[in-house]
């Protein structure tokens, strides 16, 4: 249809951007299946229902993501499947009183592009370490052996349109797993998925709300909704995007899955960096996404750690590293000004450093921009 023609369009590029983001989402979904009572089937087909959905409105490389604070919360916690959903709900609600109030586009407009900035620089440092520090090393030394050997594919073919690289690393991974993981492999068998609607309660969206949504709307205000948009000014700038567009979408992803019994999920300017940075140019990287994971939601249900064997964490650690190296390089347009480049990695620094980090760095950052210059690095370039 003419409609989808720029908007959506599917060739060896899209999937090769399909797999951009899929180092920090797939790893953080696992993870929260094998502590909590949640159901696998709903929760891959639900994930890949939204990324689909995505895909159409918003016509570029938007994924979903997991949200990330809740997710750790999950996982370190062992939060029950009521209290999840009902924390989505909250967050979905919340995000949407920010939205139709005014406040989120109010804050954008305050916020300047250095804090943002800053925000990307602090997650890609994030990402990297998570990559280098628990996914590459998870095999050993065969697992560096692949990392390597991933990493130069990535770096010879990075931006090369007739062989995007993500699509050579993927079949490196399915080589490898066929190599050492064949007999596990073997034991994958289809099932079809069963679904049960959560049943809701007060308690449970206010326990969400106190557990899960307050750590996570500072988070998710700096990466999934003002970060977000910049990256798109970014990469996109014929497209017309607005925060409140972002934030509406957010609102509702969560709304509507922690009705349907699927994970709290967000944006993330990660995620478009990382579908970018391996080809994709339009909702249909998203849209490729979105049925990989109905496809796992159909075949992984009964067992979903089994899927580490098909995806090898030292390849899921080679993408999530490029993913955040795309965001650390964000910074370049401002690396002349050294007030801005101050500001930036101090916000970054905080984000990583501090409880809060990102809901701290950003009001860091912003005073410290917008004190009068002769009162900041007043000395800062003189030795």
């Amino acid at each position: 249809m003419n409609i989808f023609k720029d908007r959506i369009k599917i060739n060896r590029n899209e999937f090769s951007g399909a797999f951009g983001d899929i180092g920090t989402d797939l790893p953080l979904i696992v993870a929260m299946l094998s502590v909590s009572d949640l159901n696998a089937s709903s929760i891959f087909i639900i994930f890949g229902i939204m990324q689909i959905l995505t895909s159409f409105i918003y016509g570029l490389p938007m994924p979903v993501q997991p949200l990330k604070a809740v997710a750790l919360i999950v996982i370190s916690q062992k939060i029950s499947s009521a209290v999840i959903f009902g924390g989505g709900l909250a967050i979905g609600i919340l995000m949407l009183i920010l939205t139709i109030t005014g406040l989120i586009t109010y804050l954008n407009k305050i916020i300047p592009k250095t804090v943002i900035r800053g925000i990307q620089f602090g997650l890609g440092m994030q990402l990297c370490l998570l990559s280098l520090k628990e996914y590459i090393p998870a095999d050993k030394v065969i697992g560096y052996v692949v990392a390597a050997i991933s990493f130069a594919i990535g770096i010879i073919f990075i931006g090369n349109k007739k062989y995007p690289p993500a699509v050579f690393i993927i079949l490196l991974g399915f080589l490898y797993a066929f190599i050492f993981n064949l007999p596990i492999i073997k034991t994958i068998t289809f099932q079809m998925p069963q679904f049960s609607l959560p049943k809701i309660t007060f308690d449970n969206i206010l326990t969400g709300f106190v557990l899960l949504a307050l750590p996570q709307i500072p988070l998710s205000l700096g990466n999934s909704i003002f970060a977000t948009n910049q990256l798109v000014k970014d990469y996109f700038p014929d497209k017309k995007i607005s925060v409140k567009k972002i934030a509406l979408t957010y609102s509702f992803m969560n709304i509507l899955s922690s009705f349907a019994g699927g994970i709290p999920t967000c944006h993330g300017s990660g995620g478009i960096a990382g579908h970018y940075t391996f080809g994709g140019r339009t909702g249909g990287s998203t849209l490729i996404y979105g049925i990989f994971y109905l496809i796992i939601g159909f075949i992984f249900s009964a067992n979903p750690t089994t899927i580490f064997q098909i995806f090898p964490k030292p390849i899921l650690g080679v993408i999530l590293l490029f993913e955040g190296i795309a965001l650390i390089l964000l910074i370049k347009d401002i690396i002349t000004d050294k007030r801005n480049i101050f500001i930036a990695i101090t916000v970054g620094v905080i984000a990583n450093g501090l409880p809060y980090g990102y809901l701290v760095g950003m009001i860091v950052g912003t005073i410290l921009y917008y004190i009068p210059h002769n009162l900041i690095l007043k000395n800062y370039g003189k030795h």
